[in-house]
């Protein structure tokens, strides 16, 4: 199925890749492009309205890879050159950058499950929106997303990172990857096998 009008919903959903950090370029969303996009990724299932997530937009990217690098030297003090550039480029790639952190309420009755599920779906909107404002995203883990100490720069214990949102122009088409095979992954339930 192709979906030729850029304007329709279905071609937006249709045409959303995720681009390489690395090849993203200026500009990234303004501000307020930003400040919409968030409110975007905010509508999203969420049992019990509790709001089991929270974003962070970075603004000090000096401050973000002090972060990384620090962090993983304490936890690797032998790290060569070649992983310290790593944690340098992860905190540096990207005109924008969001980190989504999974914030439960364990008291509350809803399952952990569905909660975490309500996260994952929160950055989902937020690569949409972005999409739809004409940028490109991308969603990563890596090394950071589980440091205790970068997640406690950002959040607290019961917390986790679920992810680096970076957000930008494409500096090249992304590429489109091999999707699952439509078959495999979907099928049709008529009730129990009568036997």
């Amino acid at each position: 199925m192709v979906f030729n009008d850029t304007s329709s919903p279905l071609s937006l959903i249709a045409t959303r890749r995720s681009g390489k950090p690395r090849d993203m370029i200026a500009p990234g969303p303004t501000a307020a492009e930003m400040d919409a996009i968030l409110a975007l990724a905010l509508r999203t299932p969420d049992h019990g309205k509790l709001a089991p997530w929270r974003f962070v937009v970075i603004e000090d990217r000096d401050a973000l890879e002090a972060l990384f690098v620090d962090a993983y030297l304490a936890e690797k003090p032998d790290a060569g050159r070649l992983e310290i550039e790593a944690m340098e480029n992860m905190a540096r790639q990207g005109p924008a950058l969001v980190v989504a952190l999974s914030s439960p309420q364990p008291e509350s009755h809803i399952p952990l499950w569905e909660q975490q599920l309500s996260c994952g779906a929160a950055c989902m909107n937020l690569l949409s929106a972005a999409h739809a404002h004409g940028f490109v995203g991308c969603w990563l883990t890596g090394w950071p997303a589980y440091s205790d100490k970068v997640r406690d720069a950002f959040g607290g214990p019961h917390e986790r990172i679920a992810g680096f949102l970076y957000i930008g122009t494409p500096g090249r088409e992304p590429e489109e990857r091999p999707r699952p095979d439509f078959d495999a992954a979907v099928s049709r339930w008529g009730g129990p096998t009568k036997g």
